[in-house]
């Protein structure tokens, strides 16, 4: 059965890598990857995702005024491993969102500072099966004072996010499992007028924010060099209200989405160190958010910071 399988990873795997627009993912909050003890991994990535077509509430329909909204990003991402199995990261991405048609200027600028600690709390090998399971905790906030009050034009929510993640990770030989499930607990933000429509009027520049929880499941065949995943994300607010018919979206609404994608990984033979990464995804459902179709693209690399490595 694996003879069959792998030549199909290997032909999804070539065809992330020529693609122009790649991601980043080199262990990130959300894979069962861990960096090194004393390794620093800095990795650099590219983004771009576009809609015609987002859901008004669970009503699906496009708009004229807005044409193809699009979105750009650049992040910087930072992974140092304390232990083997503790890992600390960092992230800063940079978003700029337009759209083609009606009066609508696009927003640009630095999003949200990221800082999360991920720990490898248990790992059990059994015959040709290693299990493992990961904790993580993250807290991200706005880099500047960004318009939250925009939408779809922003580039964030603008909300401070404290969020828990539990990972448990399965391989078997070369293919493996990989199940998530996080928490976020999202602060209030404020907004630049003193009164507000949500399902109720509001007389305050303070909007509540529900918050959120995100699921994913990870499969494919994974080697120290090499991996090529198919993913399944999900995010669902929990709280929140509809886009009301004909109106702008607000930052409070229940916004959902369920993506469908491919990932790759690569690290060279001969530049161990070097990686590059990408993935391509679409949006399948949802909630109040646009059927995004998106594409990234990164590389990284990884210093040894050990002393044993400066003979």
């Amino acid at each position: 059965m694996k003879t069959n399988f792998y030549p199909l990873y290997l032909k999804i795997t070539f065809l992330l890598l020529v693609f122009t627009s790649l991601v980043a993912k080199a262990q990130t909050e959300q894979d069962a990857l861990m960096m090194g003890e004393r390794k620093l991994c800095v990795a650099g990535s590219v983004g771009y995702n576009s809609w015609t077509n987002y859901w008004e509430g669970t009503f699906k329909r496009d708009n004229a005024n807005l044409g193809e909204v699009s979105t750009k990003s650049a992040m910087l991402m930072l992974n140092y491993g304390l232990k083997n199995n503790l890992n600390i990261m960092a992230s800063l991405p940079y978003i700029k969102v337009k759209a083609t048609q009606g009066t609508l200027y696009g927003l640009g600028g630095f999003q949200d500072v990221g800082v999360f600690v991920k720990y490898k709390a248990w790992q059990q090998q059994l015959g040709q099966q290693n299990i493992s399971l990961f904790a993580v905790g993250g807290y991200s906030t706005p880099s500047n004072k960004y318009n939250v009050d925009f939408l779809p034009m922003c580039i964030g929510l603008g909300s401070r996010v404290l969020s828990g993640r539990l990972i448990a990770d399965v391989q078997v030989s070369k293919l493996f499992f990989t199940l998530s499930g996080a928490y976020l607990h999202r602060s209030n933000v404020e907004i630049d007028r003193s009164a507000y429509y949500t399902d109720h009027q509001i007389n305050s520049h303070e909007v509540e924010m529900p918050d959120a929880g995100n699921f994913q499941f990870r499969t494919g065949y994974r080697t120290p060099r090499l991996i090529a995943e198919a993913f399944v994300d999900n995010m669902t607010t929990f709280g929140g209200f509809d886009i009301r018919k004909n109106d702008m979206p607000f930052v409070s609404n229940q916004m959902n989405s369920t993506k469908v994608g491919v990932e790759a990984k690569h690290y060279l033979a001969k530049i161990p160190a070097l990686g590059f990464h990408a993935n391509a995804w679409h949006t399948v459902a949802g909630r109040n958010v646009g059927q995004a179709t998106g594409f990234m693209a990164g590389v990284d690399y990884i210093f040894n910071l050990s002393p044993k490595s400066a003979k």
